[in-house]
């Protein structure tokens, strides 16, 4: 026994079966139209706001790169206190 379905033969159905199969059948492919916009959609905005985070990640990069005021840092000497010499 096979675990698959067996076909349908469409000639021994009625008219109204046959036009209610035609009516499913076209309603999930403007279903399947509608997620494909949905997910093409998803995928211009996911890749509109992933270009947007490197390009922004990339400028920070750059920009602290460029920054040069710490080169010429120097540790500031120890201040020694010397304690009076009583006498």
């Amino acid at each position: 026994m096979s675990d698959r379905m067996p076909k349908v033969d469409f000639s021994k159905l009625k008219a109204s079966e046959r036009e209610f199969i035609q009516r499913v059948s076209r309603e999930n492919a403007e279903r399947v139209a509608k997620l494909q916009k949905v997910k093409r959609n998803n995928l211009i905005t996911a890749g509109i706001l992933g270009s947007l985070v490197a390009s922004i990640y990339a400028y920070t990069i750059l920009s602290i790169k460029q920054e040069t005021f710490l080169d010429d840092f120097e540790e500031p000497a120890k201040v020694t206190q010397k304690t009076p010499n009583k006498a």
